[in-house]
């Protein structure tokens, strides 16, 4: 079985959109899913990059879909081990990190733009970033998610 369709990930991706729904008022998803496991599969395959990660002192990454797995270069078995600040050059972290902040005390920050680095060292920036707090089912913060639709290698 494909680990995106793994127990632990299938509730990553309910507790990314119905988080992403919460906080914005609007579905992360253009079809409803039928049941998670369809959720699961539209999240991974839909064109837009997903990524997420944990609460933990130096986050790690959780998730990423097809998308994020293709322009950052990395399999998710790589991927679900990467810290997320790692995603971002060394010089874009500090701002990074403000966006994560605000994201944490808003519940979600819009209209991010930073340039992103990939496993071989392919810079590009991203536009119209958006990120959320992501929440357990007890509406416990569980960590942060991030999507974009426009992304150009630099």
């Amino acid at each position: 079985m494909e680990p995106w369709l793994q127990p632990p990930a299938v509730q990553q991706a309910r507790r990314i959109c119905a988080s992403f729904q919460r906080w914005t008022g609007r579905s992360l998803l253009p079809a409803a899913p039928e049941d998670d496991l369809d959720l699961a599969q539209q999240l991974f395959h839909w064109p837009q990059p997903v990524l997420s990660h944990g609460c933990e002192a130096d986050p790690i990454l959780n998730y990423g879909n097809h998308a994020a797995l293709t322009l950052w270069e990395l399999p998710w078995t790589e991927l679900v081990q990467l810290p997320s600040r790692l995603t971002a050059e060394p010089i874009a972290q500090e701002e990074r990190a403000r966006l994560l902040a605000e994201a944490a005390r808003q519940g979600y920050a819009n209209n991010y733009s930073g340039v992103r680095i990939s496993r071989s060292g392919r810079r590009f920036r991203i536009e119209n970033a958006c990120i959320w707090t992501v929440l357990d089912e007890r509406g416990t913060p569980v960590g942060q998610a991030a999507t974009f639709d426009q992304w150009q290698f630099l």
